[in-house]
């Protein structure tokens, strides 16, 4: 696809790997009409080069360390909230998505689809569309219309998930034994999962718990 410009786009990367943000510049070098203005090695710095460089296109990656990528959106978005921040990440569980986007995230691209697509999905996005590549929607629509957790229902999981027993989850939330039994047995059901340790993994996988 042939893209027209009156000045290039700038763009800021930030991500925890240097080699990443390296062959992110290198593979857009080749761009024309994108200038690499500036990168970040975490979602504080990521924060402060937005504030310096005031990018067109953030690309940012959600496991970060000192500040992750979703707390260094919200940021972003609060210094500008016409900022266009596209997510790069190797995770495409439904409730990250979901995450990333009510963020204001404004694409979310697959890390090993960089090579292909990174430029176009740049584009798009200082354009001012959304960029959602179609395996990505597909895994939020494989989820779509499922019972979300319950707040009381995350904290029991995210507790059974760090090994208590209902007992011990019960004592944690100053709730009865037989509470919990039953917002286990609820979150069994919205998840699909056969046991405790098949909701974990179902979450983790997802994006609904993180480690």
């Amino acid at each position: 696809m042939t893209h027209a410009a009156a000045r290039p786009i700038r763009v800021l990367i930030a991500d925890d790997h240097s080699l990443l943000r390296e062959g992110i510049a290198a593979l857009l070098a080749s761009e024309s009409g994108i200038e690499i203005v500036g990168q970040a090695a975490n979602g504080e710095e990521a924060i402060e080069r937005f504030r310096c460089l005031r990018p067109d296109v953030t690309l940012v990656d959600l496991q970060m360390p000192l500040l992750d990528g979703h707390e260094a959106m919200l940021a972003i978005r609060a210094l500008d909230r016409h900022a266009r921040v596209l997510v790069l990440t190797t995770y495409k569980g439904d409730a990250r998505i979901a995450r990333a986007l009510g963020a204001g995230a404004a694409g979310y691209l697959l890390k090993c689809a960089i090579r292909l697509n990174l430029a176009d999905a740049i584009h798009r996005v200082h354009a001012g569309h959304r960029y959602i590549p179609a395996e990505v929607a597909a895994e939020m629509a494989s989820y779509f219309g499922t019972d979300n957790l319950s707040g009381r229902e995350l904290e029991v999981l995210r507790l059974v998930a760090d090994g208590n027993s209902n007992r011990e989850v019960g004592l944690h939330l100053a709730i009865k034994e037989e509470t919990v039994k039953a917002h286990v047995s609820a979150v069994l059901s919205k998840l699909g999962a056969k046991d405790r340790t098949h909701a974990t993994t179902i979450a983790l996988r997802r994006g609904i718990l993180t480690l």
